[in-house]
């Protein structure tokens, strides 16, 4: 049975692709795992996946090594405590005012010490305020923390990479193929443009037979015809 290994960032929701492959691809076994370490892209060399969603600012990550392909933009939005002076303001607020606050590192919450969750714990205590990607606010939100968007924040990239070396891609370029939006039927499609491809050669050997098969029916009735010449004028000789 064949398999497929995809790996995604916290604050990816992949469900709705992976629903959709599934559906398609019912022999196929999926397997998703949600990836909290530092570099996910370690899991492609590592052969641990076949395909990972990866966050990143700034250049993007590919190099020889691995395909990338950006998929969407998130905005940075600023975690405080409730009643803090942040939740005074609407919806934005500006970046220069964000840099008044004490700043929270998340470096220093790693998994192993609670991660992400442990440092919600302490925004929500009010000592500092905490600078994250939206779907990461979204995915931690508690009752006693609030966000705002960042005007003028620093803007992170949502990616899908896979290995360049993986020999069998099919069902990678499948899988990125619904992520990016392609129709079951769209000729883009790996599995679809093979099945095109040999309908193609099918139809271009029957077409080639049936010409074949024509040029041989004209030349025998060109030779029938000429014999039928050839037949009548021997008779007129004779008489």
């Amino acid at each position: 049975m064949q398999k497929l290994r995809v790996s995604y960032v916290a604050g990816v929701t992949p469900g709705k692709w992976i629903d959709r492959f599934t559906e398609r691809y019912p022999q196929v076994e999926f397997v998703p795992s949600r990836y909290d370490g530092d570099d996910i892209l370690q899991l492609l060399a590592a052969d641990q996946a076949d395909a990972v969603f990866v966050r990143y600012a700034g250049d993007s990550p590919k190099d020889a090594s691995r395909h990338v392909i950006p998929l969407y933009e998130e905005l940075e939005v600023v975690c405080a405590a409730k009643d803090h002076d942040v939740e005074y303001y609407e919806e934005t607020i500006d970046e220069q005012e964000v840099a008044k606050f004490p700043q929270l590192d998340l470096s220093e919450y790693p998994e192993e010490v609670g991660g992400t969750p442990i440092a919600m714990e302490v925004v929500a205590s009010g000592a500092q305020v905490l600078r994250v990607p939206q779907s990461i606010a979204r995915l931690y939100q508690r009752k006693d923390v609030v966000y705002r968007i960042i005007e003028g924040g620093a803007r992170t990239q949502i990616g899908i990479a896979w290995p360049t070396a993986l020999e069998d891609t099919e069902m990678v370029d499948e899988f990125i193929g619904i992520v990016r939006g392609r129709g079951a039927n769209s000729s883009r499609q790996a599995s679809v443009r093979s099945t095109q491809q040999e309908a193609k050669a099918v139809n271009d050997k029957l077409r080639a037979a049936a010409k074949e098969k024509a040029k041989l029916r004209a030349k025998q009735e060109k030779q029938a015809k000429a014999k039928a010449r050839s037949g009548g004028a021997k008779s007129r000789k004779r008489r």
